[in-house]
């Protein structure tokens, strides 16, 4: 497998804060996924940080290591299975069978919210400056549309890279 063809695994939303909880089906408009509330504005959520993605490999490779992280619990909206995660970059199209089209636009600075989630609260185990290609992302909408379980997603390569 190439790494550019993968799945939903599942989709998560909330009222506010972590763990985000699941949903089988989900419309996404450029405002992000229907039923998901972001608690603080300035640092989640709007046109360009419309939708979080987390990699399901990354998250078993991470409680391989003992943190007690699972999909939904570091608040992406949208855990992805089979892509090859450090080819999600800014610039990258996720396109996905039903239509919905994301941009990733940058990689997700981790919130003191997810400590929960990993082994002494070591949050920074997902920061993009420490472990590259372990970072969640954050996604600008580019083509609406409902997403569900299970749906096959291409990742495209950055334009011109």
């Amino acid at each position: 497998m190439s790494g550019t063809e993968g799945r939903v695994h599942r989709l998560n939303v909330s009222g506010g804060g972590v763990p985000k909880t699941r949903v089988s089906a989900a419309l996404v408009s450029r405002d992000g996924i229907a039923g998901d509330v972001q608690g603080d504005r300035r640092y989640h959520g709007g046109p360009e940080r419309a939708v979080s993605l987390f990699s399901l490999e990354v998250i078993d490779r991470l409680r391989g290591e003992g943190h007690p992280v699972a999909p939904g619990s570091a608040g992406e909206n949208v855990t992805v299975a089979g892509l090859d995660w450090r080819r999600v970059v800014p610039g990258a199209r996720l396109v996905f069978e039903g239509g919905v089209v994301l941009e990733v636009v940058s990689y997700c600075v981790p919130c003191g919210k997810l400590r929960a989630s990993f082994a002494g609260g070591e949050i920074r185990r997902i920061d993009q400056r420490d472990h590259p290609g372990e970072s969640r992302v954050y996604a600008r909408v580019e083509a609406e549309g409902a997403l569900r379980e299970g749906e096959p997603v291409r990742l495209e390569a950055p334009r011109g890279g």
